[in-house]
C-alpha cells in the first residue's frame, strides 16, 4: 500500500516541476467555470489518458510512440484554435476558417453551457500533452511497469500518480478561479481575462511544439523536486516492497542456470540463503560484487547459499552467452539464476537492482535491503541465521574487509549525475536542438556550451527505445557530468569491433582515463557491457565529457557516474 502512497505523493510533486508549467493555461482557461462540471472532468480525462498511454508506453514498441505523437499533434491543433477562438471570439466567427469557427463555437457552447463532455475532450486533449519530469518516482513505476507488463497493478501505480498531480492541479485550479471571478468583479476586465487566457494556451502550444517542455524550462526553476522525490523513496521504498516475514516464493521460471543445476526449496532446505537480483550492466549490482564473492568464500561452508538472479534491464542482458561471460569475467562462483522471463522477479514483487533477499534455514524472508550499501547489517544477518539453523556452529565474527577495482569499486562520497538512459523511452536532459526522431536515421549537433547534467548528440544517429545507434563514422556523445566515474553502457550493432576516442574538457583524459580507455582516451567497444571512461584522481570537480566514435555501428544505452 505504501507504494501507492509514494507514486501518490510523486503525483503531488508535480505541480513544482516546470515540466508540468506549460500544461497549466489548459487548465486555467476554465478555471471561472463551475469545478464540479468544468475543472473536474478536464483533471479526470487529463489523468485517465495520462494513465493509459503511460502504461502502454512502458511496454509498447514504437508503434505506439508514433501513435502517441500523432495524438500530441492533434491535440496541439485543438488546443491552439481553442486559444486562438478565446482571443478572438468575434473573429473566429467572421474571417477565420471553418475548423476555426467550429473551435470558437464550441468554445463559445461550452463556456455557456459549462458542458461536462467538452471539459472531459478538453482534459484528454490536456493529457496527450502532459509530459511531467520523469522524476526519481515517476522513473521507477515507468521501470516497474515495463518489467511485469501493463498489468492492473502497473496501471493503478500510474493512475495513483496521474491522481496526485490531479489533486495538486486542482487546488491550484480553485484558487486561481477564484482570482480570475475576483478579478471580473473588481475591475470589470473579462473580455481582458479571457484574452489572456488565451495568450497563455497560445503559448502553451507553442513552448510543447518546440520542446522547451522538456528541455529547457528545468534549467531555470527554482523547486527542484528530484531531491524530494528521492528522499520519500529512501523513507518509504523499503517498506513499499516489504517482504520480511513471508515465506520466500520458490525459485521456478528460470531459463538458464549458471555454476548449478536448477534449484529448489527442497536442495535448499536447511541452507540460509542469500538471493540477489542483478544485472551485468547495472553498476550499483557491480559495486555489491566483492561484498558477495568475500560472504561466499567465507560462509559457504558454514552453510550459506548465495543466488544471484540476473533479471536483464536492456535487451543484450537476455543473451546467455553475454551473461555467462560477464558471470566468468566477474569471477562469480555461486549459482546465477538465469530470470529473462522476470518470473522470479515477479513472484519476489521485486521492483530494484541490486536487490538483497535474506532466507532463514526454514524458507522465510527474514532480511532485505535494496541498492548498495548496509554491508555490516547483511552481514550480521548472515551470521546470525548460521547460528540459527546450527547452534553448535563456531564463527569468525570479524566483518569482511573489501575492495573493488575498476567498476565494481565503491562510490565516490559525493553529489553525482543521475543515471541518464540515451533511449527514448526513459530519455532525459538531451540537449540536442533537433527534435527526437523516434527509430529514424536524423543529424543531430551539440549546442557550444552544456548545463550541468545535460548531454547531446553529434553526427547521425537512430535513437530507439533503449540506446542510440550511430549510423556513420565520426559521430559523437557530449556530457557535462558531476563525480568520480563515469560509465556509459555500450555495443556494436553489428558485432563488430568499434574504436572510440574520449577527452575531458577537450583533453586527452591523460591521469583520469578509465579502466576502458587509456591516458590517450582509445579504446575499442568489443562486446556489449558498462565500460569505465573516466576515474578522476586527485581534484575531483565537474567536467565535460566527449566520446567520438571512429567505426559506425556503436550503440549507447545509458551513463551512469560513481
Amino acid at each position: 500500500m505504501l507504494i501507492f502512497l509514494l507514486a501518490y505523493l510523486g503525483g503531488v510533486l508535480t505541480i513544482f516541476s516546470p515540466c508540468v508549467l506549460p500544461v497549466l493555461p489548459f487548465v486555467f482557461a476554465r478555471s471561472d467555470q463551475s469545478f464540479r462540471r468544468s475543472g473536474l472532468p478536464i483533471l479526470f480525462g487529463m489523468a485517465a489518458t495520462f494513465t493509459v498511454l503511460a502504461s502502454l508506453a512502458a511496454v509498447g514498441g514504437a508503434w505506439l510512440v508514433e501513435v502517441n505523437q500523432y495524438g500530441r499533434y492533434a491535440a496541439m491543433l485543438v488546443l491552439l484554435v481553442l486559444g486562438l477562438a478565446l482571443i478572438f471570439p468575434s473573429w473566429s466567427e467572421r474571417l477565420m476558417r471553418p475548423f476555426v469557427l467550429l473551435g470558437g463555437r464550441l468554445q463559445e457552447r461550452a463556456d455557456r453551457q459549462g458542458s461536462i463532455r467538452g471539459s472531459l475532450l478538453l482534459g484528454v486533449a490536456v493529457g496527450f500533452l502532459w509530459a511531467p519530469c520523469a522524476g526519481p518516482i515517476l522513473g521507477l513505476v515507468l521501470a516497474g511497469a515495463a518489467l511485469q507488463g501493463a498489468n492492473l497493478y502497473s496501471a493503478s501505480l500510474l493512475l495513483a500518480f496521474a491522481a496526485g498531480a490531479a489533486s495538486s492541479l486542482a487546488v491550484a485550479l480553485l484558487a486561481s478561479g477564484r482570482v480570475v471571478a475576483w478579478m471580473k468583479r473588481s475591475f470589470g476586465v473579462e473580455e481582458w481575462v479571457r484574452r489572456a487566457l488565451g495568450v497563455a494556451v497560445v503559448a502553451g502550444v507553442v513552448v510543447i511544439a518546440l520542446g522547451w517542455d522538456t528541455r529547457f524550462l528545468a534549467q531555470f526553476a527554482t523547486p527542484n523536486t528530484a531531491s524530494t522525490e528521492q528522499q520519500l523513496i529512501e523513507r518509504f521504498g523499503q517498506r513499499a516492497g516489504k517482504a520480511e516475514g513471508r515465506i520466500a516464493p520458490p525459485l521456478v521460471g528460470a531459463t538458464h542456470w549458471i555454476n548449478s543445476p536448477p534449484l529448489d526449496d527442497a536442495m535448499l532446505r536447511g541452507k540460509v540463503v542469500l538471493v540477489d537480483f542483478w544485472t551485468y550492466s547495472c553498476i550499483n549490482c557491480l559495486r555489491t560484487m566483492p561484498y558477495l564473492k568475500a560472504w561466499d568464500e567465507k560462509y559457504r561452508a558454514q552453510g550459506l547459499v548465495i543466488i544471484g538472479v540476473h533479471a536483464p534491464e536492456f535487451i543484450f542482458e537476455k543473451d546467455l552467452a553475454n551473461v555467462e561471460r560477464a558471470v566468468r569475467e566477474l569471477g562469480i562462483a555461486y549459482p546465477v539464476a538465469v530470470d529473462n522471463k522476470y518470473a522470479i522477479w515477479n513472484a519476489y514483487r521485486n521492483e530494484y537492482w541490486p536487490a538483497h533477499y535474506l532466507l532463514d534455514a526454514q524458507g522465510n524472508i527474514r532480511h532485505q535491503h535494496f541498492g548498495e550499501g548496509a554491508y555490516a547489517e547483511t552481514e550480521q544477518m548472515i551470521q546470525a541465521l548460521l547460528k540459527e539453523a546450527r547452534g553448535d556452529l563456531a564463527l569468525n565474527e570479524e566483518l569482511v574487509q573489501v575492495s573493488g577495482a575498476g567498476a565494481t569499486a565503491a562510490a565516490a562520497d559525493m553529489d553525482r549525475s543521475p543515471e541518464t538512459y540515451l533511449g527514448y523511452a526513459r530519455q532525459e536532459n538531451l540537449a540536442s536542438p533537433e527534435a527526437v526522431r523516434y527509430d529514424q536515421p536524423a543529424k543531430y549537433t551539440a549546442p557550444r556550451v552544456l548545463q550541468p547534467d545535460q548531454w547531446a548528440l553529434g553526427g547521425s544517429w537512430e535513437v530507439g527505445e533503449e540506446s542510440a545507434t550511430l549510423e556513420a563514422a565520426g559521430g559523437a556523445i557530449t556530457y557535462r557530468f558531476r563525480g568520480r566515474d563515469l560509465h556509459l553502457v555500450l555495443g556494436s550493432k553489428d558485432g563488430k569491433p568499434v574504436r572510440y576516442k574520449v577527452t575531458l574538457d577537450g583533453v586527452a583524459p591523460g591521469k583520469h582515463h578509465g579502466t576502458d580507455t587509456d591516458a590517450d582516451g582509445n579504446g575499442v567497444i568489443r562486446e556489449q557491457r558498462l565500460y569505465q571512461l573516466i576515474r578522476q584522481s586527485g581534484e575531483i570537480k565537474d567536467r565535460t565529457f566527449r566520446i567520438r566514435f571512429l567505426d559506425p555501428g556503436a550503440q549507447a544505452f545509458a551513463f551512469t557516474f560513481g
